[in-house]
């Protein structure tokens, strides 16, 4: 199982989690989410891959 972790400190908001991957990254109450269950395995390494700044990473739990 994957466990994906963003760092605030280095987020630039670019948008790119959350318009390339709806079903996993959201906005909700103002608040940055991040529902795994909501993609795939692929999906996830996508979305870390596709971050500008670096601020998503895998933790493998």
């Amino acid at each position: 199982m994957l466990k994906v972790n963003w760092d605030e400190a280095k987020c630039i908001h670019s948008g790119n989690c959350v318009k390339g991957f709806p079903q996993v990254f959201k906005i909700e109450n103002e608040q940055f989410v991040i529902d795994e269950a909501g993609g795939t395995e692929a999906d996830l390494r996508a979305a870390v891959a596709a971050c500008p700044s670096g601020a998503l990473s895998i933790e493998e739990v």
